[in-house]
């Protein structure tokens, strides 16, 4: 009973050392919880990590297009010894037009094979070794994004994917230095290489790029984005102040006829009956005239037709004898003549 009266005071004691030291982990910032260190990079898998290695095998495998057979058949030994590092086997298959790799019982990494897929992948869309091999890198990742299905037209498409390159390049080249990825455009696709903020961002250019949104709007943004990133006090702090917001300009409109019609409104009731002849004359009193009269009647209104089409066209003649209106003469100056007098004598033409 004494030791445990003796114990009671230090678990006391402790537990307002805990409370005590909780504070100090709550009030610390959140920028430097959430930043990475300069400089700072995460551990390489070995293989005291994994030392029994693998259970099963694993494989991958990819078809790849004719015209990739040469470039690809010249550069299979460096890719088996690029592979063969990491204790992983490659097979070329010239006949079936394929590329397999598969794991052994000495690999240790059970993530490479999924690198080791994606290198082949990287080689079959037209990448270059010496840039698909990066990918067997912890801090490299790959993206292929297919956009042959994002635009219908095939001329349109055409057009959407040049704007991608750009004039001589300088477009792709642009995107590349500011996402620090390899990009590469090859029929159907778009395969990149790189960190995966920079993935982020080239699938979103590429993507609206392909939706009809120039690129340029976006490396803009990318630029501005890669300065505020340099200021240690932004780095936590919304960038939407600073973005630029791009609108639309090119809103087709709907083009309106030139004659509306307006919908009357609907009513239940009939339109009422149109006046018939009989119902006119009887309305005007010509139906009580007799025959000689409504003869009379009618030949003055020719004759009163006749007499204003007479006086219209007497009127357009009567037009061309109109004399124009001529311009007033201003007289000249007495100074003006003088110095014109003297001027002709200087010539000896006066």
């Amino acid at each position: 009973m004494a030791s445990s009266k003796l114990n009671g005071p230090t678990v006391g004691s402790g537990k307002s050392e805990l409370r005590s030291a909780k504070p100090t982990s709550e009030n610390r910032d959140e920028s430097e919880l959430l930043t990475v260190p300069d400089g700072w990079k995460e551990p390489a898998f070995s293989k005291e990590d994994n030392p029994r290695g693998l259970l099963e095998e694993s494989s991958f495998a990819t078809l790849f297009p004719k015209y990739r057979e040469a470039y690809l058949k010249e550069c299979w030994p460096l890719v088996q010894k690029a592979l063969n590092e990491h204790h992983v086997n490659a097979t070329l298959d010239l006949i079936e037009g394929s590329m397999t790799v598969c794991t052994t019982k000495k690999t240790f990494d059970p993530y490479i094979i999924i690198r080791a897929r994606d290198l082949i992948k990287l080689l079959a869309r037209s990448v270059s070794f010496e840039q698909a091999v990066r990918i067997l890198q912890d801090d490299v990742a790959c993206d292929i994004i297919k956009i042959g299905s994002l635009v219908r037209n095939k001329e349109r498409f055409v057009k959407r994917r040049q704007r991608l390159i750009g004039p001589k390049g300088s477009t792709l080249k642009a995107l590349e230095l500011l996402t620090n990825c390899y990009i590469m455009v090859q029929g159907n696709t778009v395969s990149a290489i790189g960190p995966f903020s920079g993935l982020k961002e080239v699938r979103k250019v590429v993507l609206d790029t392909m939706k009809n949104i120039h690129p340029i709007y976006n490396i803009k943004t990318l630029m501005i984005k890669r300065e505020l990133a340099k200021d240690s006090e932004l780095r936590s702090q919304s960038w939407e102040r600073f973005l630029p917001q791009f609108k639309h300009k090119n809103v087709n409109k709907r083009k309106e006829p030139k004659k509306k019609t307006v919908k009357k409104e609907y009513t239940p009731f009939p339109p009422p009956q149109p006046e018939s002849q009989v119902d006119k004359e009887l309305a005007s009193g010509e139906y009580f005239l007799k025959a000689s009269q409504k003869k009379r009647q009618k030949m003055e209104a020719i004759k009163a037709k006749q007499a204003e089409a007479l006086s219209k066209r007497q009127e357009e003649r009567n037009k061309a004898f109109i004399p124009p209106k001529e311009k007033p003469v201003h007289l000249k100056k007495p100074k003006e003549v003088l110095s014109a007098f003297h001027f002709s004598q200087i010539l000896g033409t006066g």
